[in-house]
């Protein structure tokens, strides 16, 4: 009888825990595509122009990119209940924040907590899964329900922020993090369990802030240089600063025992290769997807709810190929697979570069679509390729790095294709047609990618295990067991 009240209890236990930590990634993957939503109204009301837009989204992604490796890490070493519901606490006061801000000054502000937030709460959530679900086969079922269950963040955000701009102001699409932070405060201090791992190197400190400071400084100089223009004084010297300071990164890491992105990765081709396919699809899909309420808004003339609601065909089909692109990869090869996904994904953003004001929606939702099947079709492939290439103990940190390369893909795509349209606009040409340019750029971009695959993502034989594996949990190690152990063919 005890035994049964027990494995009762544990189940509980477990179920509340699964609870949990979906409902934290749902809420961080939510405001992934609820913002894009509000962009327009953000602009009307905050009196701001693209640029502004620009690091709205940016300055959150950024903190996401730079901060996800060092946040499995703490969640590792300091305890991986603590920094979830540290998190958890973070991103919702930044809401909050973000809710009330009263210029876009402050707003910024607001998201560089959030994202702060976000880097801890997802792969800590992640990490508190791994250490309940100590059999392999249970705990892919729980990645697979917190990857599906959460995911339909992704597809709820045009929706949910059309209905609540529409119906609030943008402030709403902030406070409905409000209520489910709460909820998870009071669950995750009265029924999760800690959990640690002793042996979780320390934080590269240096790493991690020379990494921040120069992509920061990157991206502040693809933006700016769009807005004040590229012969601006201050633009070259971000440019060369951004240098600097990721060389620096380079050779820091280069000689750091245990750093936060082990170079010696990079030596093996299909990691190499996968993790630069990701960067040109957060590129792509991050930079195209910005301006697609814009689109329908400024150009098409919609209502907010209404181009939300145009946007869906985007999220719904990655929502709906992605749990199958691991096993169309693991049946036809990696690399068939990859490069036919960037394929579609560019072909579906040069179509879409050439929409305009009278193009119908008929003749536009399949563009949006085939871009989304494409994108589909790679995220989950290539993440697994990142992991195939290393040795087994280093999945983890594969998968964070190759969480890494999308996100900051994702930043350069909102910087270097804002400054595509800016500096259409100011050689006398209609936001339409900076729009176009852009979604030509994005599209040729990854066909190119598309070419790229086909031609070097090869099979690559794993790497030796390292004397020292250096234990990591990520966010995105989501791979079904097909997924982590595809072959190009």
């Amino acid at each position: 009888m005890g035994a049964s009240h027990s494995a009762a209890g544990s189940r509980s236990n477990r179920a509340v825990l699964l609870t949990a930590t979906c409902l934290g990634q749902f809420m961080v993957l939510l405001d992934n595509t609820i913002v894009g939503a509000a962009l327009p109204d953000m602009q009307h009301r905050l009196h701001t122009q693209l640029t502004g837009l620009q690091w709205i989204v940016d300055a959150y992604v950024l903190l996401v990119a730079m901060l996800l490796l060092s946040g499995g890490i703490f969640a590792d070493r300091f305890g991986r209940k603590r920094v979830y519901l540290s998190g958890v606490a973070v991103f919702t006061a930044a809401s909050v924040l973000c809710s009330v801000a009263p210029s876009v000054g402050w707003l910024i502000a607001g998201r560089v907590l959030q994202g702060i937030g976000a880097a801890a709460l997802s792969p800590a959530s992640l990490a508190l899964l791994a250490a309940a679900y100590p059999v392999l086969q249970e705990r892919m079922k729980a990645i697979g329900l917190w990857a599906g269950l959460s995911g339909m963040g992704l597809a709820a955000g045009p929706v949910a922020g059309g209905v609540l701009t529409e119906a609030f102001g943008w402030p709403a699409i902030f406070l409905v993090n409000l209520p489910i932070g709460v909820v998870l405060l009071l669950i995750g201090l009265r029924h999760l369990g800690e959990s640690r791992n002793p042996g979780a190197p320390a934080i590269d400190i240096p790493g991690t802030a020379l990494s921040v400071v120069g992509v920061g400084v990157l991206t502040y100089g693809l933006i700016e240089g769009g807005a004040r223009g590229w012969t601006s004084p201050a633009i070259p010297g971000c440019f060369t600063a951004a240098v600097i300071l990721l060389a620096a990164f380079v050779a820091v890491e280069a000689r750091r025992g245990a750093p936060m992105l082990p170079l010696r990765l990079f030596r093996q081709r299909l990691f190499t290769v996968s993790n630069t396919a990701m960067t040109v699809v957060g590129f792509a899909l991050m930079g195209s997807s910005f301006f697609f309420s814009q689109f329908f808004v400024y150009v098409q003339g919609s209502s907010i709810l209404r181009a939300g609601l145009q946007t869906l065909p985007v999220s719904l089909a990655m929502v709906i190929v992605s749990p199958y692109a691991g096993r169309l990869a693991a049946r036809y090869g990696l690399r068939l697979v990859v490069t036919a996904g960037l394929a579609l994904a560019g072909l579906g953003l040069l179509a879409l570069g050439m929409v305009h004001a009278d193009t119908g929606y008929g003749n536009v939702w399949w563009r949006l679509g085939l871009a989304g099947i494409g994108f589909a079709l790679t995220l989950s492939p290539l993440t697994g390729a990142a992991i195939q290439a290393v040795s087994p103990q280093e999945g983890g940190l594969a998968s964070g790095i190759s969480s890494t390369a999308r996100q900051i893909g994702a930043v350069l795509g909102v910087a270097v294709l804002g400054a595509v349209v800016r500096t259409r606009q100011s050689s006398g040409a209609s936001f339409a047609t900076g729009l176009n340019d852009a979604f030509l750029a994005a599209g040729a971009v990854t066909v190119a990618t598309a070419v790229f695959t086909g031609l070097w993502l090869a099979r690559s034989k794993p790497a030796q295990a390292s004397p020292a594996p250096r234990p990591s949990t990520a966010p995105h190690a989501v791979a079904a067991p097909n997924e982590a152990s595809v072959n190009s063919r």
